[in-house]
């Protein structure tokens, strides 16, 4: 093999002055751009022109979503209770004893009530998945519960609407989902958590899972639910996050 040609100091020198030009622009470059995006008019919190990356992320996520398509999944024994994150909307103790969910159509009106012995009668559903923070972590763990689109078909054509609002019992914490997503199979209403009921940290008594969603889009301790055609507020999406978080 023969040896590497080496460098004279001139040619050395010159390339080193190269390369501090280019990074040099390249770093000055970036500072004013992101002067100029935080010049421009907000939406949410955010500038404007990074809002408009979320939305073109979610043009193509919804664009790509398919009903029948399934996240994976995985043995049960490699399932683990999952780190608790989040305390927003769930800081008190709550009686599953006298939970009662409440269903609410687009214009606010009552449709029904649920208690937790309602949503257990429901057909069950187990998955085991893997569940996504957008801090960066990740664990596999198995959900136990019903699927949400069970509960979507007792309210008939009040429940045939583009989203659902969710909210906890005092209203601190909501999301905003679309339907193709909670009507979607692995989408549960779950009250067990690797074969256990759920805690209080963990969103006891009901709590939304999916594997299609990011954590933050899976509310603890739902209060209510509101079938809607307009698109409902959210949480973090309030404060700078992508609003359709999809997976």
């Amino acid at each position: 093999m023969s040896e590497p040609e080496s460098l004279s100091p001139e040619e050395y020198r010159r390339q080193s002055r190269r390369a501090l030009l280019v990074g040099g622009s390249a770093t000055v470059a970036g500072l004013l751009s992101w002067r100029w995006i935080q010049t421009q008019p907000t939406d949410d919190r955010i500038p404007g022109v990074l809002r408009g990356v979320h939305e073109t992320n979610e043009s193509v996520w919804s664009a790509l979503f398919r009903e029948h398509h399934l996240a994976p999944t995985y043995p049960a024994d490699r399932a683990s209770v999952l780190m608790a994150n989040g305390k927003l909307g769930i800081e008190s103790e709550v009686d599953p004893g006298r939970w009662e969910l409440r269903v609410e159509g687009h214009d606010g009106s009552l449709l029904g009530t649920h208690t937790l012995e309602d949503i257990q009668a429901l057909p069950r559903h187990e998955m085991t998945i893997e569940h996504k923070c957008v801090e960066g972590w990740s664990q596999i763990t198995t959900w136990g519960g019903a699927q949400f689109s069970d509960l979507a078909d007792q309210y008939g054509r009040d429940a045939d609407r583009s989203y659902v609002a969710l909210s906890t019992p005092d209203g601190d914490y909501y999301v905003g989902l679309d339907m193709a997503t909670m009507r979607h199979p692995q989408t549960l209403l779950v009250d067990e958590m690797v074969g256990r009921p759920l805690d209080r940290e963990h969103g006891a008594p009901l709590r939304l899972a999916t594997p299609l969603k990011y954590g933050i889009k899976q509310i603890k301790r739902i209060g209510t639910i509101r079938f809607t055609d307009d698109r409902p507020a959210d949480y973090w999406a309030e404060r700078g996050y992508d609003w359709y978080a999809g997976l």
